[in-house]
């Protein structure tokens, strides 16, 4: 017993003795000498317009000599844009680990040139450099050497997009089944509508991508937004916390995902008569037949279809064409003006007769 006592203060003045020395150990610090920056590589070209077709293609490769820390240590290499040379509002466009090339898409050069400040359709300086860190906190930041390029981009779609499920809706409970759009405001990007019919004792959510479950946007309380954004909890359904249903009829559902706020407000449709056919046409597309929705008629859409750089109108069998100056979405009057397509692309598009609201969704950008 004697024996197994003493063993017991010796192992534990042994533990003592080892944390210490732990804690006194600096054998993994290293110090790093002053960094040797990574020299970028010029280019063989000064030009380089981007192609909006294909946007998976390769559009530009980066090479540097890496940088030296005097540590046998992998560095971080983040490629940086900028607009102007002092990198005043640099924009990210990847990041590699231990490497000294990288080839970026079109699409990568494009959004990145785009977020750095370059306006779409328009010739201007591009200043690239790479800057080096160490480890997970990026410590020791070194910037290389500039080089510059002229860049022509087009056009970087910043706009999110939204769709409308629920039993009160014409898709039902179903993610994936033609689901109407919300209407975006032209002059706020953050604030959305949809004015149509919604079925008796009904409910509905919205979705940020068709065919999937988040991010999806309700309420808890009957007059915030609440958002499962895949890492919480569903909220309740619109337009109402609780169990009670809508009275079927015509509404209006606005919603700002700025103030997370919504309103639900009865919309009176009487005297308002839907065309009996309604097509797109202008210098963007030979004519495309839009579709009415069979749960609401005044709802009208045409699914993936090619539109070039152009203008397009909406053009009733009487021969009105409805339009305006702004592309992508806004409130379309008769005899308003054609709507601006900037880019080609294939494209969900959404009419309501209602309100005169257009919404042109680009699917590849």
């Amino acid at each position: 017993m004697k024996n197994i006592k003493r063993f017991s203060v010796f192992a534990i003045i042994g533990m003592l003795l080892l944390a210490f020395n732990a804690c006194d150990d600096s054998s993994e610090l290293f110090e790093i000498s002053t960094p040797t920056a990574a020299n970028l590589s010029e280019l063989s070209f000064s030009k380089l317009e981007l192609d909006a077709v294909n946007t998976n293609n390769p559009a530009l490769t980066l090479n540097w000599d890496k940088a030296d820390y005097g540590q046998q240590a992998a560095v971080n290499y983040t490629v940086e844009f900028s607009a102007d040379e002092e990198f005043t509002a640099p924009a990210i466009a990847t990041v590699v680990t231990g490497l000294n090339s990288v080839t970026l898409s079109v699409n990568e050069v494009n959004a990145a040139a785009g977020n750095a400040g370059l306006n779409p359709f328009e010739w201007k300086d591009l200043y690239v450099r790479v800057v080096s860190s160490l480890g997970t906190q990026n410590g020791a930041k070194t910037p290389s050497n500039t080089i510059t390029l002229e860049v022509y981009p087009f056009f970087n779609y910043v706009f999110n997009d939204f769709y409308i499920v629920g039993d009160a809706t014409a898709p039902g409970w179903n993610n994936n089944n033609n689901n109407p759009a919300l209407f975006r405001d032209a002059d706020d990007s953050n604030t959305y509508y949809y004015t149509g019919f919604f079925a008796d004792n009904g409910h509905f959510k919205v979705l940020a991508t068709k065919g999937l479950w988040t991010p999806q946007y309700g309420t808890d309380d009957g007059s915030s937004v609440g958002v499962n954004d895949g890492t919480g909890s569903d909220p309740e359904r619109f337009p109402t916390a609780g169990a009670s249903g809508i009275t079927a009829g015509f509404y209006t559902f606005k919603i700002n995902f700025a103030s997370n706020t919504f309103s639900f407000e009865p919309f009176d449709e009487t005297g308002i008569t839907s065309p009996a056919s309604l097509s797109l046409e202008g210098t963007s597309t030979a004519s495309i037949a839009l579709t009415p929705l069979d749960f609401d008629g005044h709802i009208w859409t045409a699914s993936n279809v090619k539109l070039n750089p152009g203008n397009v109108e909406f053009v009733t069998d009487a021969g009105a064409k409805w339009g305006n100056t702004t592309s992508f979405s806004g409130t379309a009057t008769v005899s308003g003006g054609a709507i601006p397509v900037v880019v080609e692309d294939e494209y969900d598009v959404w009419f309501n007769d209602l309100t005169g609201r257009y919404i042109l969704i680009p699917l590849n950008l």
